[in-house]
């Protein structure tokens, strides 16, 4: 399995990271998984500038409604359609929480009725807490109630071998600590310094809290707001959680 995380910033415009999107990749052939979760402001053309290979993406999945972590949907879309040659003709399966497929509609609303029939099969499918979806023949995705809006879920991707969580947008959330456990890699929000807490996000160290929590065997960190990188993340995690820390950046990357 391999992460690469495309977006690492927020919805505060940063000069070197563009809003969140991820994507997981794992098998080879016509069986390979490529998963972009998320796709907020700026992501497709941060997948161009990082050489990505944006028109095979297999599937996608939204976390919740914030412009942070959709807007891109549709030009994602677009470009499948309009942006390739020859066009997308592979299908796409979208992933999110419930009302995604109302959310999509409005979207369409907006920018078209061709994001509902842009040319290749695309399916709207909302995920309920309890449900388990296979991706291609090996890979699974399952999502967690997360406390940030009333939508927001959490992801667990598992190729059967090794298992990643990403929490989406999330403040302190006990539950998910258990249902993150023994995680392989917990890629977690990291959005603000301790003195600017909010319920609704994760400190450094409410992140490193999670990660012992879990007991993950590694912590990827992202969706940094400019005023946590002012302070000592890796040293305010590490009075939580002792495992290896990394504060992802715009195109980093990982096979594990």
């Amino acid at each position: 399995m391999k992460l690469t995380t495309i977006g690492t910033g927020t919805a505060a415009p940063h000069p070197s990271r563009v809003s969140a999107a991820h994507l997981v990749e794992s098998g080879h052939g016509s069986g390979a998984v490529r998963l972009l979760l998320d796709c907020g402001s700026g992501a497709v053309h941060r997948m161009a500038s990082l050489g990505v290979e944006w028109p095979s993406i297999t599937h996608v999945a939204i976390t919740h409604f914030h412009a942070d972590h959709i807007a891109d949907l549709p030009m994602l879309l677009m470009g499948w359609r309009w942006g390739q040659l020859p066009p997308r003709i592979a299908p796409v399966t979208v992933y999110g929480p419930p009302g995604t497929g109302a959310l999509i509609e409005r979207m369409a609303g907006v920018y078209g009725a061709w994001m509902l029939a842009p040319g290749f099969p695309c399916t709207i499918r909302e995920l309920g807490p309890d449900e388990l979806v296979r991706l291609g023949d090996h890979v699974t995705l399952t999502a967690q109630p997360v406390p940030h809006t009333a939508e927001s879920v959490a992801y667990s991707v598992s190729d059967g071998q090794r298992r990643l969580v990403y929490t989406g947008d999330t403040g302190e959330s006990e539950t998910l600590g258990v249902w993150s456990a023994g995680c392989d890699l917990l890629l977690s929000e990291c959005s603000l310094p301790e003195p600017m807490a909010v319920r609704e996000h994760l400190t450094p160290r409410q992140a490193g809290r999670l990660a012992a929590q879990a007991d993950a065997h590694r912590l990827v960190l992202t969706h940094f707001y400019p005023p946590v990188e002012a302070v000592d993340i890796l040293g305010d995690v590490a009075e939580c959680y002792t495992g290896p820390t990394v504060l992802a950046t715009d195109g980093w990357s990982i096979e594990f």
